[in-house]
């Protein structure tokens, strides 16, 4: 899930996942739940709709609204069989594109229905991928500091404490996965604390 319109599938299934929704009211949600800080253009989002609809993925119903004097159909779009086991297989994946910025940010907004394995897995991949440019980060800053005049400096020190405090961030969901997943787990046979 490299292009931005996979992310935007994505996005789509989770958001109909919950409930049947019009084009309009798909579009506030996307651009709030999912925090892009910009606008989605229904330019991007109707081909994206289209193209679900066209692989049988969602469908889509005419339901009348009332409009000024005059009514006009608005179409309902739901997400079919197809669509709910498309959208599981795309949320089961955790690779490398799953850690990049705008991939990880839909996929966390779906971690409810993620399983916890595929969570771990896709947390400490996101933190390994903020490690290694982290790390990039500095050893160029270090090479080019002399030569960067202060708003630069000061606008590169932002982004280096905002990629730390991420990682941090990252590390507290880690460290609650691993908790969540031990306090799961039956205690094996022996191991209850009550001797005989």
């Amino acid at each position: 899930m490299s292009k931005r319109t996979d992310v935007l599938e994505l996005a789509v299934l989770g958001l109909l996942h919950d409930s049947p929704m019009h084009g309009y009211e798909l579009r506030k949600r996307l651009t709030a739940l999912l925090g892009w800080g910009r606008s989605l253009s229904y330019g991007s989002l109707y081909p994206c709709l289209k193209d679900l609809v066209a692989r049988g993925l969602i469908a889509e119903s005419a339901a009348d609204a009332a409009v000024g004097r005059s009514r006009r159909a608005k179409i309902v779009y739901e997400l079919t069989a197809d669509g709910k086991e498309h959208f599981v297989e795309l949320i089961s994946q955790a690779g490398p594109t799953a850690w990049e910025d705008e991939p990880f940010g839909v996929r966390f907004a779906f971690f409810a229905r993620t399983d916890a394995d595929t969570r771990l897995r896709i947390l400490e991949g996101r933190r390994s991928r903020l490690e290694e440019r982290l790390a990039t980060f500095r050893t160029s800053l270090q090479k080019t500091r002399e030569r960067l005049d202060t708003y630069t400096l000061e606008l590169q020190r932002h982004g280096l404490e905002s990629v730390e405090r991420e990682v941090r961030w990252l590390d507290e969901l880690i460290d609650n996965e691993r908790h969540a997943a031990d306090t799961s787990r039956p205690e094996t046979a022996g191991s209850t604390g009550t001797e005989k």
